[in-house]
């Protein structure tokens, strides 16, 4: 048997709801958001005595998506350094297929993300680039040529 595809990453945030509005100004859509309790979870998780509230966000091709959790307890442990660069061992960013990507660039930069360098061509390819949004998260954008 193999795999049938990817479906989701989850970030876990402080600030759900400021990166629910990232993800969307991204053009993700929101599916869903609510609380998280109780046995399944905590047998999924390995974790006991969880409450979190979680938001699905999905492409709007329906074929991936990101899950963000917010914990309320036990409380969300952070990593160090807490805005960690690009070389920094683990997940360190999503990569989005984008229609145009000075577009999507500045919508982001308007809701206070940032650049990590600059937006650069690959040969003839792709134009790409990396934004850091809310709590230091790292989306890459590629906008394919021709």
């Amino acid at each position: 048997m193999t795999i049938q595809r990817m479906d989701n990453v989850l970030i876990v945030v402080e600030d759900l709801d400021a990166v629910i509005a990232f993800f969307v100004e991204l053009g993700l859509e929101l599916q869903g958001r609510g609380p998280v309790e109780g046995p399944w979870v905590e047998q999924v998780i390995g974790i006991a005595d969880v409450k979190q509230d979680i938001a699905m966000l999905r492409t709007p091709d329906g074929r991936s998506g990101v899950e963000l959790a917010r914990f309320h307890t036990p409380e969300a442990i952070s990593a160090e350094p807490r805005i960690a660069p690009v070389n920094t061992l683990g997940i360190r960013r999503i990569m989005f297929a984008v229609d145009d990507i000075d577009e999507v660039v500045a919508r982001l930069l308007a809701h206070g993300a940032e650049l990590v360098g600059e937006v650069v061509r690959y040969e003839d390819a792709y134009r790409l680039c990396y934004v850091r949004g809310p709590e230091g998260i790292i989306v890459g954008l590629a906008e394919e040529l021709g």
